[in-house]
């Protein structure tokens, strides 16, 4: 244990009323779990969580009244925890427990326990870890899985039989990988087997928890590091088959295209770079998700996956939905970033025109920006002078970009004529025709045949009511 990041830790506010109110009720307190792990690890940590001999709400409410009105205190009387939001930080009240688990629910049967109990049903060694705050032992660290140690190795290790821990409770299968990848640690071999071995008993818990871990993966400083484990443990195939996929490689006639996994996950690591938006991240994963399905050969051109972008748009909604991920503009900008990606890899060429880059903005909108680095993570060829070609490339559609939006004002475009204003100006009832005369303005605006404003719509307008047959009312 750090001596300096101890002692600050136990000096905090937060810590110094927790203390006071175990000492007033002469319940023995400990600070548990990650909070202790992050502070090994010298990370930032908002949570603290707390495990006492005794009632957790008990010891939340007593909290409460010592700090006042500042804090905000919630209680689950079902679950016998207490939370209280105080300041910038999140401060959980449990007492400490064992568990025992039937073989058909991750719901276990909970009584009243020594803290050593609470700490053998805790998933890892790493967060099995607790901090006294009572006055005998003030600041003593309880270690009885050998933690500290498994954190300097940056190790995952269970406590007890990991056989055991993972079949209990399934949801650890996906924590150990999320803390690998998050940490960057090793799951220790053992842990590994047991995470294969019992990696079917998925099966009882609910998407949602599982897609909560999987974003977790997604967030990771290096998140292909996450799916490798998940996809070598055989997990992915259960949880993400579409993903699974687009692992392997063919050669026919000599020519072999390139793993799309592993390149998915390379455009993952490059995206991740640049952004922590799970929802860029996302698309970068989904990307490329419909090449297993678009895949041909010809003896004239070789691999081709013609549509893969416009299949994979397709597909994100029924992902999303199968997923329990949100189905919102979430969703949607997904959607619009697969099947706008190659777009402008299209478009990185010297003859390069105003008019492509007009119907780039006004398909992408707002997301250009994003679009442009999607596509950037997606160059990972291993030639660095294709790289820096590509690279150049994007910069200079970039600046055209940014020319062409000065000049034409196409971000979030709507056409300056409106099907009501065609329908007023012939009196004619809705009809094809209103559509027709909205649709030949838009497309003359993106041509660069008339400028984004009224003036010269409406002009336009008057001649293709004309060349219709309409006249004015």
């Amino acid at each position: 244990m750090l001596k300096r990041e101890l002692e600050v830790f136990l000096q905090s506010e937060s810590v110094e009323i927790v203390k006071q109110a175990a000492a007033n009720l002469t319940i023995r307190t400990y600070a548990v779990g990650g909070s202790v792990r992050d502070l090994i690890l010298q990370r930032e940590s908002k949570d603290i969580d707390f495990v006492c001999l005794g009632s957790g709400i008990k010891l939340a409410k007593e909290v409460a009244r010592l700090v006042g009105p500042e804090c905000s205190l919630a209680v689950y009387k079902n679950f016998g925890t207490a939370a209280i939001k105080f300041k910038e930080f999140e401060l959980e009240f449990v007492g400490a427990r064992k568990e025992s688990y039937r073989q058909d629910s991750r719901n276990p049967v909970v009584e009243d326990g020594t803290l050593e109990e609470d700490q053998n049903r805790r998933d890892f060694t790493i967060n099995a870890l607790a901090i006294s705050l009572n006055e005998q032992d003030f600041g003593q660290l309880v270690d009885p899985f050998d933690g500290v140690r498994h954190i300097a190795k940056k190790t995952i290790v269970t406590p007890l039989d990991p056989h055991i821990t993972f079949s209990d409770d399934p949801l650890r299968i996906m924590r150990a990988i999320r803390f690998a990848s998050q940490l960057n640690f090793d799951i220790e071999a053992s842990t590994f087997e047991a995470i294969m071995a019992t990696k079917d008993r998925l099966s009882i818990i609910s998407q949602e928890r599982i897609t909560d871990e999987l974003n977790k993966i997604i967030l990771s400083p290096v998140p292909s590091y996450g799916f490798k484990l998940l996809f070598s443990s055989g997990i992915l195939a259960l949880i993400f088959p579409e993903m699974h996929d687009l692992q392997g490689v063919k050669t026919i006639d000599g020519q072999t295209h390139k793993d799309n996994f592993y390149h998915t996950l390379q455009v993952l690591d490059n995206i991740s770079k640049e952004t922590d938006d799970l929802w860029l991240r996302w698309s970068a994963i989904l990307h490329d998700i419909a090449k297993p399905a678009t895949q041909r050969f010809s003896n004239k051109v070789g691999w081709t996956f013609h549509g893969h972008e416009d299949l994979g748009a397709r597909w994100v909604p029924k992902i999303f939905k199968r997923m329990k991920l949100p189905l919102n503009e979430h969703m949607k900008y997904v959607q619009k970033l697969v099947k706008l990606h190659l777009r402008p890899i299209a478009l990185v060429n010297e003859k390069v025109t105003d008019s492509a880059i007009r119907r780039l903005l006004y398909e992408s909108g707002e997301d250009v920006e994003d679009l442009m680095i999607l596509c950037k993570a997606d160059v990972t060829s291993k030639n660095p002078e294709r790289v820096r070609k590509y690279q150049a490339n994007f910069i200079r559609v970039e600046r055209k970009i940014e020319e062409v939006e000065a000049r034409d004002h196409l971000r979030d475009f709507q056409p300056p004529i409106s099907g009501e204003l065609i329908i007023e100006t012939f009196g004619i009832k809705p009809s094809r025709v209103v559509g027709d005369i909205k649709n030949s303005i838009k497309e003359a605006i993106l041509d660069g045949e008339i400028k984004n404003n009224f003036e010269e719509a409406h002009s336009l307008m008057l001649k293709l009511g004309v060349r219709s047959g309409l006249t004015l009312k």
